[in-house]
C-alpha cells in the first residue's frame, strides 16, 4: 500500500488502470474531456502491477481498476466516479484538489 500511496500523491488526479480495460479507457476520457490531466499508472505495464492491484483491492477497490484518487484520497472505481459525475459533485472535488481551474 505504500507504493500506492506514493504514486497517488504525485498529482491531483491519479488513475490506476490497465491498458486493455474498456472501463479504464472510459474513465480516462471522462477526465480528459473535463480538462483534467491525470497521472495514469498502467498496472499491466508495471513489473509490480499485480502487487499494486492486490493493494488496491485491499483498500476497497472492486474491481481493482480503474482506481481513481483525487487529492491523494481514494475515490473508488468506475461506478463511484460516474455517480459523482452524474450528481455534479465530481467537478467540485476536482476544483478542491487543484485539478480543475474553472
Amino acid at each position: 500500500m505504500d507504493r500506492v500511496a506514493k504514486i497517488s500523491s504525485q498529482k491531483a488526479v491519479v488513475i490506476f488502470s490497465k491498458s486493455t480495460c474498456c472501463m479504464c479507457h472510459a474513465i480516462k476520457r471522462l477526465f480528459y474531456e473535463q480538462g483534467v490531466s491525470p497521472l495514469i499508472h498502467e498496472l499491466d505495464e508495471d513489473p509490480r502491477g499485480k502487487e499494486i492491484e492486490r493493494a488496491l483491492m485491499k483498500a476497497g477497490c472492486s474491481p481493482a481498476v480503474p482506481a481513481v484518487f483525487i487529492g491523494g484520497r481514494l475515490i473508488g472505481s468506475a461506478n463511484t466516479v460516474m455517480t459523482l459525475q452524474l450528481d455534479g459533485s465530481l467537478k467540485q472535488m476536482l476544483k478542491d484538489a487543484g485539478a480543475l481551474w474553472l
